[in-house]
């Protein structure tokens, strides 16, 4: 993303400007005429390039420091970033009252609010809550086992190996939906932290779920999942 926020500062140019650079290129001759293109153009490079480098040192700091952080950071300061550049650049482009502007800096402010309320909803732990008929995974991606369904429930030291996601939310330690492993398999991941054993719940048609609670020891979970639910199937 780094080098992108860069290569985009040195594509856009006075000359291809018309083609290339959002908003202006759907301006009609007159309103191109009031935009300032020889200050803009340097100043648009500039905050590009500062916007790749800072993305890059800031983002792997703050790994290095918390994963969770860095997650949230890397979804979230591109969009600030660009709020900040629309309100700034508007000097170049007749102001912030022109409906261009206002309707870019709503946007974007849109997606903001909406980025901070998926964050704060993938974020929330999903409880696990079991009696002696079912196991419910509260929350995002949750579902309700019934005692029929499962086959088996182990302790796992390790996940698979996973390729990619296929539909879920991953943020740091923070992964819930379906993720495919290098092998193909497709497993439903419901981690709210990285607390290790993980708990594996295989269902009948061979179907997988791997949790990891937040709060609540997972061997705890296990212990208190025996004590509750009629089965086999426990390792």
């Amino acid at each position: 993303m780094s080098l992108t926020f860069i290569t985009i500062g040195f594509i856009v140019t006075e000359n291809n400007a018309e083609y290339l650079l959002s908003g202006y290129n759907t301006m009609s001759k007159e309103e191109r005429k009031k935009v300032d293109l020889k200050s803009f153009i340097p100043f648009f490079r500039k905050f590009h390039i500062v916007l790749g480098v800072s993305f890059l040192i800031l983002g792997y700091g703050l790994n290095v420091i918390n994963k969770n952080v860095a997650g949230i950071f890397l979804g979230v300061y591109p969009i600030l970033a660009y709020i900040y550049f629309a309100i700034t650049t508007s000097i170049f482009t007749g102001g912030l009252k022109t409906k261009s502007n206002k309707i870019g800096i709503f946007t974007l402010a849109g997606a903001f609010i909406f980025v901070i309320g998926l964050l704060t909803y993938g974020f929330k732990e999903n409880k696990i809550l079991f009696d002696s008929q079912k196991v419910e995974f509260k929350g995002t991606y949750g579902e309700i086992l019934q005692t029929d369904q499962i086959k088996s429930i182990e302790i796992e030291n390790e996940l698979p190996n996973i390729s990619l996601k296929t539909n879920g939310f991953a943020i740091g330690e923070i992964r819930k939906g379906y993720f495919k492993t290098k092998n193909g398999e497709v497993v439903k991941l419901i981690l709210n932290s990285e607390q290790k054993p993980y708990i594996l719940f295989t269902k009948l048609d061979g179907t997988k779920i791997y949790y990891s609670a937040k709060e609540k020891s997972n061997k705890g979970i296990l212990k208190e999942l025996k004590n509750k639910l009629p089965l086999s199937g426990y390792n």
